[in-house]
């Protein structure tokens, strides 16, 4: 944000109050980091350290505040970030040469918890052992990815899914299988996991080969009826300017004249979103292009993939039905089957 010079804005009550809570709260938050440490080779203890401290660092206006923006978000405790942040910190400071597969069975408990907030510290505590025990870490990021039944989570997956993607480039194909997907939450990340590549590795991440393999993908997607979905291709393609220019706008420039020739509004509404990031030069003629074409009620998907996954549904290899609500929460390790331990070395 640029500072205005000269002038100066009061921050609102409502903001005050956050400031003022977060800096109350910030030495419990830390606090908690470094008790769960002194527990990572204990993850059923682990975890209801973890849930019981987000408990008492919780804010009930903030835990409002996130079923508001979140529909279909379960089980919030209502911790902020800047105190989730503290925690993971504190921690990740204090297990610094803890083995990677004593912090893999910590995140394989904690992804399996019904409170959001296990599951998102789960996601941070994949992100550091993905180099060194990628399989059985993406084992766990498909679990959460295949659980999800809010924006919240797929977006907060998408780092993870973008940084193992980036280093290992045959993982593309997660996202390949994900376009078929009957829930609309695992079809958002494969927006969400693109958009965030730019941001992830700030060089691996802005290839023109990035660029061309996640503009097929959003091909195939584009068109879908879910609006949670073509948010997330909107945002991809903003995002993917800082990896190729010229082919986003090309690629806009074909949907915008594919959504023109067949008035459909579901392409043009992800067309018409990319656009501020386009040079003004190159979105004048396109916004132009997509006048009067406008997004339908009830519309049914016209995603190349949608016509896959269909045809895949009546020959009974994919579920016809769309399973994007919260899913039950996968069984505790106590009660079904985890990830199996590392071998003996």
């Amino acid at each position: 944000m640029t500072e205005r010079h000269g002038s100066s804005h009061p921050p609102s009550p409502i903001t005050e109050a956050a400031q003022a809570i977060v800096t109350e709260r910030r030495p419990a938050a830390a606090l908690l980091g470094l008790r769960l440490a002194g527990l990572v080779d204990e993850p059923d203890a682990a975890a209801v350290a973890l849930r019981d401290g987000f408990a008492a660092l919780a804010d009930p206006a903030y835990r409002d505040g996130v079923t508001a923006i979140a529909p279909g978000i379960v089980g919030v405790l209502g911790v902020r970030t800047p105190l989730r942040d503290e925690t993971a910190r504190r921690f990740n400071r204090a297990t610094r040469g803890i083995a990677p597969g004593v912090l893999l069975r910590l995140a394989d408990r904690l992804a399996r918890a019904p409170e959001p907030e296990l599951r998102w510290f789960a996601i941070g505590l994949l992100r550091r052992v993905l180099s060194e025990d990628p399989e059985r870490a993406w084992q766990v990021l498909r679990r959460i990815a295949r659980d999800a039944g809010e924006w919240v989570t797929v977006d907060t997956l998408a780092g993870a899914f973008a940084r193992g993607i980036l280093a290992e480039p045959f993982r593309w194909a997660e996202l390949e299988q994900l376009v078929f997907s009957p829930s609309r939450w695992e079809r958002r990340l494969v927006g969400s996991t693109i958009a965030t590549m730019p941001f992830e590795d700030r060089v691996a991440g802005r290839t023109a080969g990035v660029a061309a393999r996640a503009l097929d993908l959003i091909g195939s997607l584009i068109g879908d009826a879910e609006p949670d979905v073509a948010k997330a291709l909107a945002w991809a393609l903003r995002s993917l300017v800082l990896a190729d220019e010229r082919a986003v706008v090309a690629f806009c420039r074909a949907e915008a004249d594919l959504a023109r020739a067949t008035a459909d509004g579901h392409r043009a509404w992800v067309v018409r979103d990319a656009l501020p990031k386009l040079p003004a030069a190159d979105a004048g003629p396109i916004r132009e292009r997509l006048a009067g074409i406008r997004r339908v009620t009830g519309a049914p998907s016209t995603a190349r993939a949608s016509d896959i996954a269909r045809d895949f549904a009546a020959a009974g290899a994919l579920p016809a039905a769309d399973a994007s609500g919260p899913r039950p929460a996968t069984p505790s390790p106590q009660n079904g089957a985890s990830i199996p331990p590392p071998p003996v070395t």
